[in-house]
């Protein structure tokens, strides 16, 4: 951030350049609280129906009560989305067979991705999953280096990898794992959770991602942004991103901030009042 202001030039430009203008977003929702199954499925199918009515691309849920009450809620947002794609993030809850349980009905609601379906550490078990289900299977946020990167790569256990800028070290450790996941024919769809700062460096790092090889129209990345109320999104910047605003006017994509770094300036205000 700090070179590219130096430099009066967007972070996108500096690590490559842009390869687009804009990115589709994705919404985050459907989180578990202490309720009935009953309870869970009735908020998870309106709180799906409503992220794709703010107009987000897609919608990503959580499971994590057990397999069969889990199929439940899955049945419960593929409704709410409608024709919408929806995803499933386990958050390592299961074990490879109930992973498998959870999946095979996945694959017959055409889910999109199945994330995290198990341990980050258990490689056979993904493999196994990823060879077992049609379903895509995402996952990496919780691997912080190239050199872990290059073992779950080379293990094939991934249809979509998730890095985590956060928690990798930063851009350039970034930049080096997305290199490593292409030169494996792996697309990328970043992990994004936390502050205004932690979506704005992502955006940047969408825009300057090069296509997927294949076809006419190259796979193309997406933003993931967490619905639920969180002020280090929404009044951390002096200018905020107003994602849900700018979804409802472009169709569901963002525009790529071009001020110089990454784009936003925090508000040192808010800072102040939150200071520990």
């Amino acid at each position: 951030d700090i070179a590219g202001k130096v430099m009066d030039q967007p972070l996108h430009k500096i690590i490559g350049g842009a390869h687009r203008t804009k990115v589709a977003v994705y919404g985050y929702g459907m989180m578990l609280k202490r309720e009935s199954v009953e309870d869970h499925v009735a908020r998870f199918k309106d709180e799906a129906a409503a992220i794709i009515a703010m107009g987000f691309k897609a919608a990503k849920m959580k499971t994590g009560l057990g397999p069969k009450n889990d199929v439940k809620l899955c049945e419960a947002v593929a409704q709410g989305v409608g024709s919408a794609p929806f995803m499933v993030d386990a958050n390592h809850c299961y074990t490879t067979p109930d992973a498998f349980y959870v999946g095979r009905a996945l694959d017959e609601m055409e889910a999109y991705w199945f994330e995290e379906p198990v341990a980050p550490e258990d490689h056979d078990g993904y493999r196994e999953l990823r060879a077992g289900l049609r379903t895509n299977i995402s996952g990496g946020e919780t691997e912080f280096n190239r050199w872990g990167w290059r073992q779950i790569l080379e293990n094939r256990g991934l249809d979509i990898a998730q890095p985590e800028v956060c928690a990798v070290g930063g851009v350039s450790e970034y930049l080096r794992i997305q290199t490593l996941c292409h030169a494996h024919f792996t697309p990328v769809i970043n992990h994004v959770w936390g502050s205004a700062i932690a979506i704005a460096t992502n955006l940047q790092l969408l825009a300057a991602m090069p296509t997927m090889p294949g076809g006419l129209h190259p796979w193309e990345p997406m933003l993931e942004f967490d619905t639920t109320d969180n002020k280090f999104r929404d009044e951390l910047l002096e200018e905020p991103l107003d994602i849900q605003g700018q979804i409802q006017l472009q169709d569901g994509y963002i525009a790529i901030p071009d001020a110089p770094g990454i784009g936003v300036t925090p508000n040192l205000d808010f800072i102040a009042r939150y200071e520990v």
